[in-house]
């Protein structure tokens, strides 16, 4: 099976994309989730709604909108071409932006619940030990979230992966800047070329299954096998 170095390109491209779009999701995923979990307030209803938006809205709704700030006809889009040094549309740069924003809720919601099932029970203990909030979550909760995190950081690999609809919005087809697999594979359709189409469609799809297989893995190998809470002895053994 003969691939193109073209599409190669297009497949490392796609790589690249996903790993520092997990990379930053995980970043800011972790003390946002932390964040909702611990919040009372009635806006956090409104926050996790928005954060959930990119889930049902059509991508090529919020690729539009993406696309208008970046502009640089307007203020926030002039910004961040100051910023970055160049305009966000139709760069890596803009597309790393826009698939943070896209795949937000794939980081954000396994995190969230497992912060919701184990949080404020591990936080009290924590607190009981006079250990501060901000350390409990990194020395405590996200060693009792490994199951959680596996699998967050995974949907977002994976989706970013299959990204098509805002990454064509806001990168369009420049390859070896913004030409991704979906993009690649959509213009080999258009072009009638079936057979490399199917090559990138075969190895896309081989690779998320893989992906997704080694993350259930991981998952079923790291989840406690016990419903009962870790007594505080075992939490002063981590924080040593």
């Amino acid at each position: 099976m003969t691939i193109a170095a073209a599409d190669w390109q297009a497949l490392w491209l796609t790589l690249k994309l996903a790993g520092l779009t997990t990379l930053l999701l995980f970043m800011i995923g972790v003390p946002l989730s932390w964040q909702l979990s611990q919040w009372q307030s009635r806006w956090r209803h409104a926050i996790e709604v928005l954060i959930t938006l990119p889930l049902v809205l059509p991508p090529t709704v919020l690729g539009f909108y993406l696309l208008l700030l970046f502009s640089p006809n307007f203020a926030p889009g002039q910004w961040l071409s100051q910023l970055f040094g160049g305009p966000l549309v139709f760069s890596f740069t803009g597309l790393v932006f826009a698939s943070v924003i896209y795949s937000l809720p794939f980081m954000v919601q396994p995190l969230l619940a497992a912060f919701r099932t184990n949080g404020q029970r591990l936080t009290q203990a924590a607190a009981a030990l006079g250990i501060p909030p901000w350390v409990a979550l990194w020395k405590v909760l996200l060693p009792a979230s490994r199951a959680a995190i596996v699998s967050a950081c995974a949907l977002t690999f994976a989706h970013t992966l299959g990204e098509f609809g805002v990454v064509l919005m806001i990168g369009g087809a420049i390859p070896g800047e913004t030409q991704v697999v979906s993009i690649a594979l959509y213009q080999h359709v258009e072009t009638m070329e079936y057979g490399a189409a199917h090559r990138l469609a075969l190895m896309l799809m081989g690779l998320t299954t893989v992906l997704l297989l080694v993350a259930r893995w991981l998952g079923y190998v790291l989840a406690p096998r016990s419903s009962n809470t870790a007594p505080p002895r075992p939490m002063l053994g981590v924080l040593g």
